[in-house]
């Protein structure tokens, strides 16, 4: 019975997960927000092996179905190509004039997310109870529903750079006790003289670094903030490599790790995270009509002269297209309705809104005085906020308890989260937040099992009523929102009762 339940219960929130995202996932049958951008592009790239323009008024007639309006003139975009590859394998299945077709890649990321979030908490809990919360709570959260129910990039990038943190888990599980089982070694050989001056082994037998390493290369090749984790949990692995040696008793612990080890991280993680990338844009490399595609040849100039002349041109319009591209990134400051200040970002202050239409009564099927349609990437503010605080009792455990697991957790939120301080005049979203919604997801689940785990008979009573009114509330709540997750149609006062802040309007 107990391991039917151990199997079950995280079969039944993927379940859940699958069918609140891909349930009437076709509705609207239009582009909504930045699809007209991704969904364009990907059949494009599909087709021509890179990203076209289309002819006059495209979105009108991509909606009715016409969907071969694209030249073979190549559009400038800033993105790279897997996501789109992602999104465009969809439509090929389904057909490019199939909306459930442009939005199931996403939707099946949203749900490998659930899935990949629960067997992280396995790993890190070893509890089924915490496993299924971490699951349900991601199963059943509206931003996490909503950008599974869009055409956006972002639900691949979380999907890759989560894995790559669960990969980094792995390692660190398999890596302290082959460490130890080298000092043993070494201890039984070398007896009293095994403490003396070391720096220890380098160990370079740790495929689970190499996947990781594959994995954030997989992210960078959907959206470049997928660097950010490869750049954190690479010092994060070099950190946690110093703290073993030192709890093993290697005297030059520190350096070791510094010094042999973390050249060894590299050269596991960092090559393949670029030869990964540079493959993403392999429609773009074997076809002549890209963007920038052909900007230097031997006619135009600009071949890069000196050591670096034997780059190939395509090399080098490849890296110019990029410099280009990051000029934009960081000088987009174009206003926007719905732009939100990263620092409002963990408040939900400023939710992106995809969709909407208002209709009168007796058009487009309204039985109402007017009806609304709505598709808004509101969480479920008891699990978007819980999770905040979560964060924040997280940050002030790390300081006082130091604990491995705290830490590995809130360097999810530093790499998903931080660097995105340091463009506070941009103009980014609140949704960008998908890529570290799982860590707040884990810090709740974390604080959940030190409420279950306490050994006050009195505390744990009470904190498990707690905990129920929380769970039944947040489950209400998502069955409250769900209509403005999916585009359902709805009276218009009832949307309007969930604008909690004018902000969210």
């Amino acid at each position: 019975m107990k391991r039917a339940l151990a199997w079950g219960a995280p079969a039944a929130v993927l379940l859940l997960a699958a069918v609140l995202r891909l349930w009437n996932l076709g509705n609207p049958h239009s582009l909504v927000f930045d699809e007209t951008f991704y969904v364009k592009d990907a059949w494009s790239l599909w087709n021509n092996g890179y990203e076209s323009t289309w002819g006059d008024d495209p979105d009108k007639k991509f909606n009715a179905g016409i969907t071969d309006g694209f030249t073979t003139d190549p559009s400038y975009v800033v993105h790279p190509q897997l996501g789109k590859w992602l999104i465009g394998l969809g439509m090929a299945l389904f057909g490019a004039d199939n909306s459930f077709g442009w939005r199931c890649g996403v939707a099946i990321a949203g749900i490998l997310i659930v899935l990949l979030v629960m067997l992280i908490a396995q790993k890190l809990f070893h509890s089924t109870t915490l496993t299924v919360v971490a699951g349900g709570l991601m199963a059943i959260d509206g931003h996490a529903i909503t950008l599974s129910r869009v055409s956006l990039l972002d639900n691949f990038v979380t999907l890759f750079t989560l894995a790559g943190f669960g990969l980094v888990l792995l390692d660190r599980e398999r890596n302290l006790p082959r460490l130890m089982a080298w000092m043993r070694r070494r201890r039984a050989q070398l007896g009293e003289d095994a403490d003396g001056p070391t720096w220890g082994p380098t160990m370079w037998n740790r495929p689970y670094l190499l996947l990781a390493g594959l994995a954030f290369g997989l992210a960078c090749s959907v959206k470049w903030s997928g660097m950010y984790f490869l750049a954190a949990f690479a010092v994060y692995v070099v950190v946690m490599d110093a703290l073993d040696r030192r709890r093993v008793g290697l005297p030059f612990w520190f350096s070791a790790a510094v010094l042999k080890q973390a050249p060894a991280t590299f050269i596991l993680m960092v090559p393949i995270a670029i030869a990964t990338y540079i493959t993403s844009w392999m429609g773009w490399i074997v076809t002549s009509g890209g963007y920038y595609r052909n900007l230097v040849t031997a006619e135009s100039g600009l071949r890069w002269t000196g050591p670096l002349a034997w780059v190939p041109d395509w090399a080098q319009s490849l890296w110019a297209y990029h410099v280009s591209a990051y000029q934009f990134h960081v000088g987009l400051v174009t206003p926007h309705s719905y732009q939100a200040n990263p620092l409002t970002w963990l408040i939900m202050w400023r939710p992106t809104s995809m969709f909407y239409e208002g209709v009168n009564k007796g058009d487009a099927g309204c039985t109402f005085d007017s009806c609304a349609s709505a598709i808004t990437a509101i969480a479920n503010p008891l699990i978007w906020w819980g999770g905040t605080a979560a964060l924040a009792y997280l940050a002030y455990r790390l300081v006082r308890y130091r604990e491995w697991k705290v830490g590995f957790i809130l360097m999810g939120i530093v790499a998903g989260y931080v660097p995105w301080l340091m463009y506070l005049n941009r103009t980014v979203f609140q949704f960008y937040g998908i890529v570290y919604e799982p860590y707040m997801i884990l810090a709740i689940t974390f604080v959940v099992g030190l409420i279950l785990d306490t050994k006050d008979e009195y505390k744990r009573s009470t904190g498990i009523a707690i905990l129920t009114v929380f769970g039944i509330l947040t489950v209400l709540l998502s069955i409250f929102f769900y209509p403005l997750w999916s585009g359902m149609q709805i009276p218009y006062w009832y949307w309007h009762i969930h604008m909690w802040m004018p902000s969210w309007i």
